[in-house]
């Protein structure tokens, strides 16, 4: 049975080959995943149809390959594969049935060559034919000896050195190239790849920077009232929903109940028009594994603390298990990110696209807040900063929302009274 990569979204035709799950020889059930695929957006497990032997995988861990292709051969029953061969000493041939000892020898050197030819990952064995390289000549750092793409890739590096020292000696006398200043200087360096993710992340970020209008507007919130709240209610909170009343939850409320008086944050372009949202679909950023990522609390204006909190804790545990599925990602009308989280002060948040404006939380700090004309005091503030496409919100729209979110959680209190 083939095993060929599954349609894996609406706008995502390949992906890489993260990890075999399964090594060639390995038993497989029906239903059990084979290969981990890593796409734009989510990892995928696929996983096999019929129960039996993988008998042969045709792409290595880092490969591309697209929806449809073949990957890897699942045979039925307890196919081996690679098995070693054992040596049985022929008895000497009878002198009247010498064909039938030409018959035995042909087997066992048939299976000593087959026991003797380097396991090699198909790409690795594609590679070495074009560079005419014979596997046998390839060490690999793979306990399992396997050879894989960058153990080809790296024998070719001595013989070409070779070569280049060798036309260097012949050549006349130049002035020496100079030298990049790290490898001049001796100093460590390390180069790794990008995953297929990073490189969408980064794609994403620079083309919502080139595309959009992007201004950025700032305000600051005395949070003395959410934490008051807080330490009142969390015991009964908890009891009552099993979670912890957060910040996240009062802001995504505030953010719900200023999306309705600004709705052109809640929107985005298309063309030449502008869809005006109706429903509230709140992308939270989550830090994964590979890079930020931001799954959607869907009709956040329907939901209570209780049930968003919920939400946002059980798409954190997917973000970080990479989890995550498609439907989390996608849809989202307008995101909050926290970046006081890590300590952030302050931050210009950018624009998750196609959405026109997102909202950044920071860091909690006691700053002296004048009270009144004669008073000081220190008040726990927190700066929020609003980011939003200017070309088709206003600046009067944007620092308005920002207003209205500080007005609610200075007195969280009025949000029961948000419709």
């Amino acid at each position: 049975m083939e095993i060929k990569v599954p349609e894996l979204a609406e706008s995502i035709t390949e992906g890489t080959v993260a990890s075999w799950l399964k090594q060639p020889g390995d038993r497989v059930e029906k239903g059990e995943a084979i290969v981990e695929l890593e796409t734009d957006k989510v990892n995928i497990e696929v996983p096999s149809d019929e129960a039996g032997t993988l008998t042969e995988v045709m792409a290595a861990e880092g490969d591309t390959v697209r929806v449809g292709q073949t990957i890897a051969i699942v045979s039925a029953g307890e196919t081996s594969v690679a098995a070693p061969v054992e040596t049985v000493q022929p008895e000497a041939p009878k002198a009247e049935a010498p064909k039938e000892a030409e018959k035995l020898a042909a087997p066992a050197e048939k299976a000593q060559s087959s026991a003797s030819k380097p396991i090699a990952s198909p790409a690795a064995r594609k590679l070495a034919r074009e560079k005419g390289i014979d596997l046998a000549d390839v060490a690999t750092a793979d306990p399992l000896g396997r050879i894989r793409v960058q153990d080809v890739a790296t024998f070719e590096v001595a013989p070409r050195q070779a070569q280049a020292s060798q036309a260097s000696a012949a050549a006349p006398k130049t002035a020496p190239a100079p030298a990049p200043a790290a490898a001049q200087a001796g100093k460590p360096e390390e180069r790794i790849k990008m995953t297929r993710r990073r490189k969408t992340i980064a794609n994403r970020l620079v083309e919502v920077q080139q595309t959009a209008a992007m201004l950025t507007t700032f305000n600051e919130i005395d949070m003395s009232a959410v934490m008051n709240l807080r330490k009142r209610r969390q015991e009964k909170f908890v009891k009552d929903n099993d979670v912890k009343l957060g910040f996240m939850s009062f802001f995504t409320k505030a953010s719900v109940a200023a999306l309705k008086k600004m709705p052109y944050l809640n929107a985005e372009i298309q063309g030449d028009e502008i869809v005006l949202k109706k429903y509230y679909d709140i992308g939270i950023a989550v830090s994964a594994p590979d890079g930020l990522v931001v799954p959607v609390v869907r009709d956040a204006d329907k939901k209570n603390f209780g049930e968003i909190e919920k939400d946002i804790i059980h798409l954190a545990e997917k973000a970080r298990g990479n989890k995550l599925g498609l439907s989390d990602l996608t849809g989202g009308t307008f995101t909050i990110t926290n970046g006081g989280t890590f300590g952030s002060l302050m931050s210009t948040p950018i624009l998750n696209g196609p959405q026109v404006a997102i909202l950044g939380m920071h860091s909690i700090n006691l700053r002296p807040v004048a009270i009144d004309a004669e008073r000081m005091e220190n008040r726990p503030m927190m700066y929020v900063a609003l980011s939003y496409d200017h070309r088709i919100v206003d600046g009067r729209e944007a620092v308005t929302f920002l207003k209205h979110v500080k007005e609610l959680l200075e007195d969280p209190e009025s949000l029961l009274f948000e419709a």
